[in-house]
């Protein structure tokens, strides 16, 4: 039989805490909860402060004009419209925006004359010419009110394309002036989808629906095909050029129309550009109205910040695997 120990000797399962030790378990319980209710304090200070900080901005977006600056009746200015970054119908410099603003500044009596304050690499071929038609319509339509052009950093391929229809065209000596050409570019994936094992199923109905597809061989007559496509585009370019700069150009040139892209004092030599200036410089020495009131057509800032939110990695997507549209580059 097993003995039992007396009561008295069997230690105790939970010893009792001392009055000291339970006063040290309620101090850091109560440092505990102190610290809770501060970090909640702050983290409802914080988002009251995040609230009223984007609320603040949505204001700010929501109430300023979308465009630069309008103009005042009866108070002569030179009228300006900038082309900024690429021509495409998805950016600030698409057509609709530019023939807007060009309509706007045309019907304004007290626009004297315009111009385009260009710094654009190019950008699509039907964009431009759109507004290159535009231009040539409405300076017919308004004789009495000269368009200039004047590049600043940039004006390139379908930004000169669109330069070529002003009246005249100035530039900085150091700016970038020309790239008369086209271009089309993509990526060829054949040798990667070998190589992991991918099998490529595509069905189409017509010989040569699929012949932009990255996925498959380059074929020799599509490729002959598409570079009749980019000639006869380059050509199109060249001949509105020549219609918009007549005799101006130096077109002995072999590099003329080569894609070629040149300074300014260059193509001044050239005939491309008809002198060197600012636009401030054109309002002041040729139009003789310094005073500038800018009408190019531009969304608020948070209609800016919207639409941008959801268009980058899409657009980034597509163009890396399908390559970019026919371009005037």
């Amino acid at each position: 039989m097993s003995e039992t120990l007396p009561e008295s000797t069997q230690a105790p399962s939970n010893p009792p805490k001392s009055e000291k030790e339970w006063r040290l378990i309620e101090k850091l319980l109560m440092i505990s909860l102190n610290e809770q209710r501060k970090a909640r304090r702050w983290g409802i200070f914080f988002k009251i402060l995040t609230f009223v900080y984007l609320f603040a901005l949505f204001l700010i977006f929501a109430m300023r004009p979308g465009n630069a600056g309008m103009a005042i009746p009866g108070e002569p200015h030179t009228a300006i419209i900038e082309i900024e970054g690429v021509i495409s119908a998805a950016e600030e410099a698409s057509a609709d925006n530019i023939v807007g603003a060009l309509r706007k500044a045309f019907a304004e009596e007290s626009a004297k004359a315009i111009i385009l304050r260009i710094n654009s690499p190019g950008g699509s071929p039907v964009q431009a010419g759109y507004i290159y038609d535009e231009i040539k319509r409405l300076r017919i339509k308004n004789p009495d009110k000269v368009l200039y052009a004047v590049i600043s950093d940039l004006g390139a391929s379908g930004a000169y394309y669109i330069a070529a229809a002003a009246d005249e065209i100035y530039a900085d000596k150091a700016s970038l002036v020309g790239s008369i050409g086209v271009t089309a570019s993509g990526f060829g994936f054949v040798d990667a989808i070998e190589k992991l094992g991918v099998e490529r199923r595509i069905y189409t109905a017509g010989e040569h629906k699929s012949f932009l597809d990255p996925f498959l061989p380059q074929d020799a007559q599509e490729t002959r095909l598409w570079q009749e496509v980019l000639d006869k585009t380059h050509q199109q370019f060249i001949t509105q050029v020549e219609k918009g700069r007549g005799e101006r150009l130096q077109s002995d040139s072999p590099l003329l129309f080569s894609g070629m892209v040149w300074n300014g004092e260059q193509a001044l030599e050239m005939g491309l550009v008809d002198g060197l200036g600012s636009s401030s410089y054109v309002a002041r020495e040729i139009v003789g109205h310094e005073d500038m009131v800018n009408y190019t057509v531009r969304p608020t800032p948070f209609e800016e910040l919207v639409g941008r939110l959801g268009a980058s990695i899409g657009k980034g997507f597509g163009q890396a695997v399908f390559g970019n549209p026919l371009q005037l580059h």
